[in-house]
């Protein structure tokens, strides 16, 4: 063998071990040596490296690749890049579902895997909508009633959060990942697009109404002003400790202005406060903040979940428990029409859980909604599953002196708690401490709705990378969309059953605690981890055309409608819908680069 040749394979022998030394995590260039032991040169494995035309696309830069960069590779080698890339890791969540797309499906099969996600997509989404509505509000309402506050104060306080659970769970999960950051922007900016055009327009269309000059003035004013603060963050693309908090002092300012205004008046219209559930009189005259829980427990006809079967004494502990535990409300069921009953039929398990889970404790059905073997089971039961599901499981699987698992700890002195409760109470009233359950249901509700909106998180940003979709994008669609149907037909339904003003009111009004609770609480939350100082990546031109659409449509409300006298037309509601196509096609325009600067 001649000299040239000796030099050239050492040449070629150095230069593949280095590549592959940089490509696999360690420990790989012994377990898939670019080498054999012979000196023979073998070829790259598709399964273990990507190939020198894809390595191409990433030379010449420092910063570390990034998982969007799967999709310039060939379709072989996702699942090797995947696994091994840092940014393609997932920050929480229990499913890795950009792993399990493209390594657990062959690449051929990678639609059938989309189109699983989908449907696991529309299931979290279900999760989430129903814990908020069923479960998470009602206690939040029952707490507002323990507290005694005012009508005005618990809607914008309790209530308000109740309603805006989604949306706030949603932006805290997305903001807990710098990666992430972005796909809450664009939840939150989405949403109020869809919230103030389609849902408010669709309010409008079902019954035209003249508009509460008063409050609709306020809150387009506070919610301009929460836009035009949002866009100054992302236009120096971060949001430090100060203005965290200046978004969290917004909100109060503005629940201050709301009880004000309320006392004001109340006192010009010489009407008494009015209380939490009894508010009829308000929801005919002053249509000041009117939550969505409210909305539900006032002008539906009984609870879904209400025993088909009285309470009466002579029941027995077997069967309150039984009865408690069906979903299903054979009444109502015998009513109503097929469709429903198919959508019941696949919340039903969601719903099962929950009931198994939370405790609600509903002021407005018999004994306050006491049932006293199901209260005592979700004590267990509920404690258990939310030790499992905080934070993946971490603190419930850790050990206490390096032998008793956290999750059995709690489950004996929950079982212990429960059996003291369950003997020094009765089926037939419900205890004094009775509306401790009710701060219970709500922390329960709190780590279950936090924890699929992780997954919901996760999810999105999978289908981002899959499709090269910006997380804005993803944000003002998917994520808003989700978070927003629930709105779009309950104020519908609400407005068809006699009351649009209240539908407006809530369409305004819940989206100004969305917006600053959204940004202001998440950051503050990531500021300990990030030295009181939150980097927001833009999205470039995409941002700039979700900040100004938004702007602009409220811009047009509060000008557009005073002129029309404050009268909420057909005409205008058509507008609305129309101008939030016209921004959804533009917005994916600027995503395919098709509108560019």
């Amino acid at each position: 063998m001649k000299a040239r040749d000796v030099a050239v394979i050492c040449c070629l022998l150095w230069l593949g071990t280095a590549e592959c030394n940089s490509l696999e995590p360690t420990g790989a260039a012994e377990s898939h040596p670019l080498v054999n032991v012979a000196g023979i040169i073998e070829p790259y494995s598709s399964e273990n490296t990507f190939n020198a035309s894809s390595q191409s696309l990433f030379e010449g830069t420092s910063r570390p690749m990034e998982c969007r960069n799967v999709v310039h590779m060939n379709g072989s080698q996702w699942c090797s890049f995947v696994k091994t890339t840092e940014d393609c890791k997932i920050g929480s969540g229990f499913i890795d579902y950009l792993q399990g797309a493209v390594c657990g499906f062959c690449h051929n099969l990678l639609p059938l895997a989309i189109v699983l996600y989908a449907v696991w997509l529309f299931y979290l989404f279900m999760f989430l909508g129903i814990t908020a509505e069923k479960f998470f509000c009602p206690n939040l309402a029952a707490i507002a009633t323990s507290l005694k506050l005012s009508h005005n104060v618990a809607g914008v306080t309790f209530l308000a959060l109740g309603n805006g659970a989604p949306d706030l769970f949603s932006a805290i999960a997305a903001f807990s990942d710098t990666r992430t950051a972005s796909l809450a922007i664009g939840a939150l900016f989405g949403a109020g697009i869809f919230v103030t055009t389609v849902v408010a327009g669709g309010v409008g269309l079902a019954r035209p109404f003249t508009v509460a000059s008063r409050p609709f003035l306020r809150d387009v004013t506070f919610y301009m002003a929460a836009v035009f603060w949002a866009f100054l963050v992302l236009y120096f693309g971060s949001i430090n400790l100060a203005q965290a908090l200046g978004y969290l002092a917004l909100y109060a300012v503005y629940v201050l202005v709301v009880i004000v205004s309320s006392v004001i008046y109340q006192k010009g219209k010489n009407q008494p406060r009015a209380s939490l559930y009894n508010n009829h009189s308000e929801i005919n005259g002053n249509d000041d903040e009117i939550p969505t829980c409210i909305r539900r427990t006032t002008l539906e006809d009984t609870s879904e979940y209400q025993s088909l079967i009285e309470t009466e004494e002579s029941r027995s502990t077997k069967s309150i428990l039984l009865d408690s535990l069906n979903p299903i409300d054979f009444q109502k069921w015998r009513r109503k029409h097929l469709p429903w009953k198919i959508f019941k039929c696949l919340k039903l398990p969601i719903e099962f859980l929950l009931l198994l889970c939370i405790p609600v404790v509903d002021f407005d059905q018999d004994n306050q909604n006491w049932k006293r073997p199901l209260n005592c089971l979700q004590i267990v039961t509920g404690s258990l599953v939310c030790i499992l599901v905080f934070k993946s499981g971490y603190y419930g699987l850790l050990l206490i002196r390096g032998q008793y698992p956290v999750w059995a700890v709690v489950l004996v002195i929950t079982l212990v708690l429960a059996a003291v409760i369950f003997f020094f109470t009765k089926n037939e009233e419900p205890p004094k401490f009775h509306c401790v359950f009710a701060f219970i249901g709500f922390f329960f509700s709190i780590i279950l709705i936090n924890s699929v909106a992780i997954e919901i998180v996760n999810l999105l940003r999978s289908f981002g990378i899959i499709f090269n979709l910006s997380n804005t994008v993803l944000g003002l669609t998917l994520l808003a969309w989700g978070n927003s149907i629930g709105d779009l037909f309950s104020d519908i339904t609400v407005a068809r059953q006699g009351y649009p003003r209240m539908a407006i009111a809530a369409c305004f009004g819940g989206i100004i605690f969305n917006m600053l609770f959204g940004i202001g609480l998440s950051a503050l939350i990531q500021m300990p981890y990030n030295d009181n100082i939150l980097e927001i990546k833009c999205d470039g031109l995409l941002d700039w055309v979700l900040v100004g659409s938004l702007g602009f449509s409220l811009v047009m409300s509060f000008i557009l409608i005073p002129l029309q006298g404050f009268k909420f037309t057909r005409l205008y509601g058509i507008i609305l819908v129309s101008y939030y196509v016209i921004f959804v096609i533009i917005a994916l325009l600027t995503e395919a680069e098709i509108i560019h600067i």
